[in-house]
């Protein structure tokens, strides 16, 4: 479980196959790597996956955490396009105690947007994302969703999707920062306007109603 509140962006050093299943491989301030044990689980670009493998050296400043990623991860979400040097989006699990400043992120991508269009002003940032009809059911003017991992708002809603409001911190925090026309980005929607949509739908179903 995590809060969507995306805590730096790490970078990829490697995508390499390792006894045939892909290892992503990347490197974090080693700040964000304390007390990290095997089996835990991360956030990146949304994407909840399981630490494999930690390397820290006392004198480095960075880090290295390595994932394995199968194939219907990498068919599903953007981790598939990921190559050495690129950002990604951390955020390490929630534990008690955590201040929750997003909304409840399960870490599960429910589908891949693409930015149709980007428009930079002087205090903020607007980007137009599409979305697959099957998932506009679930996104609602001012409700939550999870883009790359990150709690944002949902702004106006439009024929092909919904537009974002960013303000400079979530462009200077998380990779949406560099973002451009065509760069896809991990859709989770938010689960408790999921489960109330479905419940409704079922109901008028069940009592004939659509």
């Amino acid at each position: 479980m995590f809060t969507g509140i995306v805590q730096c962006q790490a970078h990829v050093v490697a995508m390499k196959m390792v006894e045939g299943v892909k290892r992503l491989v990347i490197s974090v301030n080693k700040d964000y790597l304390q007390h990290l044990d095997l089996g835990a689980s991360i956030a990146i670009n949304g994407c909840c996956l399981t630490v494999v493998k930690v390397e820290s050296v006392a004198s480095d400043v960075v880090g290295q955490v390595h994932f394995d990623v199968i194939d219907e991860t990498l068919a599903l979400t953007n981790l598939g396009q990921l190559e050495a040097g690129h950002a990604v989006n951390f955020e390490r699990s929630v534990t008690f105690g955590t201040e929750l400043g997003g909304h409840i992120v399960s870490g599960h991508i429910h589908c891949v947007s693409q930015v149709l269009e980007r428009i930079d002003e002087q205090d903020n940032c607007r980007i137009h994302l599409s979305l697959p009809e099957k998932w506009r059911d679930y996104v609602l003017y001012k409700g939550f969703v999870s883009v790359n991992g990150a709690s944002l708002t949902v702004g106006e809603l439009t024929e092909q999707g919904f537009w974002l409001h960013l303000i400079p911190e979530t462009l200077a925090i998380t990779n949406i920062g560099l973002a451009q026309q065509g760069t896809q980005f991990n859709i989770e929607v938010d689960q408790q306007t999921y489960t109330i949509v479905q419940t409704v739908q079922r109901y008028m179903q069940q009592n004939g109603r659509v």
